[in-house]
């Protein structure tokens, strides 16, 4: 009679997880042939092989072990391949870096690991700056019913931690293995602003794009005079939108817009002032789809359009506009990040009236659902709890969270515990950072105002995250910090040997963002 772990090797596709108790007893085995402390929930066996992760104790590096029984293993896994006996029967096995190339040829083995779209799905993004934070949001999305996002990363953000996209989803792509996730997930490119932009994101697999055209929208149209704003509207280029004010006028112009229970009538001033302000804005984001669909040649993607991060609030005559115009155009798209009322400022709470919020949130879902449907995108989401419970009640899944800084400012709080000598001296380093590195960034915290740690008992100081200005100030100076030689190693080192405690911190941590948005999944032993 076979071992039960080569009947379950005996496979052309990819075979369905093991039970936990099977799993761990086979981790075992596969720990004792390769050396390395196996990780249960990645052993996936397919086309008559098994596959796991295992990490090195001493070293705390990763490495993919490759076990099966023909005699010429998959020549696209690049290691050091051995004959070994496994389970009785001589076979061929390997523990292969976890390099791009061998990550490239997981992913054509084991098709969960590429990334997906996810369409108008209730979804949630889990940006992580470090590489290592996936498996705490995989921990904690199994507990929700919300499309996950794990790669998820600006170009801004690429340049200051010194990964590249191709990392990013690397790096993701092996948590997920780590923890077996097999529901899918997306990968966004997030905040982009050329297409040199998207050159780079679509060679590495990225299928969700954020197009960021920020720059190109006109703020001092907010509050123009009407002559300036028809001058402003004139010389818009009216060439890539392929149409003209006059035809502007005559289609959205004084003509009522059903939406949902009340109708929108937008002026004319009101028509030339959301053209003034984000024309630009549009026809950037029309030539960035254009090209996008080009490049992508019928791989299927998805884009996001965000003006989140400007000056002045998106009024519903402007988000009706932007609307408008995308989908007169032929853009497609999923979501959309207006600029919405009170201030989304980085790693805190909301900042503003919740009513005020709520009501105009209702009226901007109006909005995506009469052009659409498609998602109200939050941006800079991380921790804004108060309003978590408002956009799931109004919009249901037509939402879409994006968290970004949150992960390594939990990373943070893993440190403050586990090398407390070490988070005394970021904390003061980033104090004298944060007047540069605030710039790029939408934050109102005061230096002056971090609590001194200096006498705090090293249990306390994980609190210094709890505070608003010290939130702040660690939050946007993660570049610099990561950067500093000094820090890198023992930083990355003292999260690597306690994984598990900021597996932990993250999964407590991603259940208070997602708990809101949704009951628990039925796959949540996943």
């Amino acid at each position: 009679m076979a071992h039960p772990v080569l009947t379950y090797m005996d496979t052309v596709g990819v075979a369905p997880p093991l039970p936990e108790a099977e799993a761990r007893r086979i981790a075992g085995e596969l720990g004792q042939l390769s050396g390395l402390a196996i990780y249960p929930r990645s052993i996936t066996a397919a086309q008559q092989a098994l596959f796991a992760l295992g990490r090195r104790k001493l070293t705390e590096e990763k490495y993919l072990v490759f076990v099966s029984p023909k005699r010429v293993p998959d020549e696209r896994f690049i290691g050091r391949f051995i004959q070994v006996n496994f389970s009785g029967v001589s076979m061929t096995s390997a523990a292969c870096t976890t390099t791009p190339a061998n990550a490239a040829a997981l992913r054509d083995v084991l098709p969960f690991l590429v990334p997906q779209t996810i369409g108008r799905r209730k979804s949630a993004g889990c940006g992580d700056r470090l590489g290592l934070a996936t498996p705490g949001h995989v921990r904690a999305v199994r507990h929700w019913d919300m499309a996950p996002i794990f790669p998820q990363q600006s170009m801004r953000e690429n340049a200051r931690t010194g990964r590249t996209p191709q990392q990013v989803i690397d790096d993701a792509m092996w948590g997920v293995f780590e923890e077996g996730w097999r529901d899918g997930y997306g990968a966004d490119a997030d905040h982009l602003k050329t297409t040199d932009d998207i050159d780079i994101c679509a060679a590495a697999g990225y299928t969700f794009y954020t197009v960021d055209p920020g720059e190109y929208v006109d703020n001092s149209a907010n509050n123009a005079p009407p002559d300036a704003l028809r001058q402003k509207a004139e010389v818009l280029p009216w060439d890539i939108l392929e149409s003209s004010v006059a035809d502007l006028e005559r289609q959205l112009g004084s003509k009522p817009i059903d939406l949902d229970g009340f109708s929108l009538t937008i002026s004319k001033e009101e028509l030339l002032r959301a053209a003034a302000k984000y024309g630009r804005a549009v026809a950037h984001t029309v030539t960035m789809y254009r090209y996008l669909s080009q490049l992508m040649s019928g791989r299927p993607f998805e884009l996001e359009m965000s003006v989140d991060e400007t000056e002045t609030v998106s009024t519903l005559a402007e988000h009706a506009y932007i609307a408008h115009e995308l989908k007169r155009t032929g853009v497609k798209w999923v979501s959309l990040a207006p600029r919405y009322v009170g201030d989304f400022e980085k790693g805190v709470d909301y900042m503003g009236d919740l009513g005020a919020f709520e009501r105009s949130f209702a009226r901007h879902l109006a909005v995506s659902k009469a052009f659409g449907p498609y998602k109200l995108s939050l941006h800079s989401g991380s921790d804004k709890f108060s309003i978590y419970p408002i956009a799931s009640r109004v919009a249901d899944d037509l939402v879409h969270l994006k968290t970004a800084g949150t992960s390594y400012l939990e990373a943070l709080r893993a440190i403050a515990s586990l090398n407390p000598a070490l988070f005394r001296t970021i904390v003061s380093f980033a104090i004298d950072r944060y007047p540069a590195d605030r710039a790029s960034y939408h934050v109102s915290a005061d230096a002056a105002k971090v609590p001194n740690i200096t006498s705090w008992p090293d249990a306390q100081l994980a609190k210094l995250l709890d505070d608003f200005h010290g939130r702040e100030v660690l939050h946007v100076t993660f570049g610099s910090v990561l950067n500093h030689q000094p820090f890198r190693e023992p930083f990355f080192s003292t999260l690597r040997r306690n994984e598990d405690t900021y597996y932990q911190i993250l999964e407590r941590h991603f259940d208070k963002h997602l708990a809101p948005f949704g009951k628990a999944s039925a796959s949540a032993n996943r």
